[in-house]
């Protein structure tokens, strides 16, 4: 059987913050069976986040920014690791998502109709997301909006069929005992390449 390819991607712009012990606690379960493990920590990368001319004109894609697009055809299971700010994602991960999951390499509109095709079919995708408010408030009170707009509206939209949610919080209020416990279950998502 082959070696699973798993990106794990980071989109938290604080290095210091507790979604980076998640990065590592996936990292370390994945790296106790044989998958093959990439990494984008989006902080890190050096590019402008505004899609400036939308899609009107093209605007050039910087080195970061292309080898993130081949770390992401490379993979067969991609882990996205954020906050939940403002029932979104971080400025920073929008931009990522803007300006690199573009037509012609994630998808492609259909000329002259109103379906498009999907290049990221094949591949599954684990989201994990932290938050300062109870998970079930979030999911029953404000309808999980940035869990539909990153499962249905993006990554089912370029291909993916398979997306799991990991909803992690209130974080901001948390004990250690509950960190940990988190970073022991994310440990064994990562062994179980889920």
């Amino acid at each position: 059987m082959r070696a699973r390819k798993i990106l794990i991607i980071n989109g938290h712009p604080d290095k210091e913050s507790f979604n980076f012990g998640l990065s590592e606690a996936y990292k370390k379960g994945a790296k106790k069976t044989d998958a093959i493990i990439k990494e984008i920590n989006i902080r890190e990368l050096n590019f402008n986040v505004n899609l400036e001319f939308g899609y009107r004109k093209r605007t050039e894609l910087e080195p970061d920014l292309l080898d993130a697009q081949e770390k992401l055809k490379w993979a067969d299971h991609i882990v996205w690791i954020y906050p939940v700010w403002w029932g979104s994602v971080p400025a920073i991960m929008k931009g990522f998502l803007d300006r690199v999951l573009l037509p012609g390499f994630a998808f492609k509109k259909r000329e002259g109709s109103a379906w498009w095709d999907k290049y990221f079919t094949g591949k599954t995708v684990r989201l994990i997301c932290t938050m300062d408010q109870p998970t079930w408030y979030y999911r029953l009170i404000n309808r999980s909006p940035s869990h539909h707009a990153m499962k249905k509206l993006t990554m089912q939209f370029i291909g993916v069929k398979k997306v799991k949610i990991t909803s992690i919080g209130p974080l901001r209020l948390s004990n250690a005992n509950f960190r940990e416990r988190w970073l022991q279950k994310i440990e064994l998502l990562g062994a179980k390449n889920k």
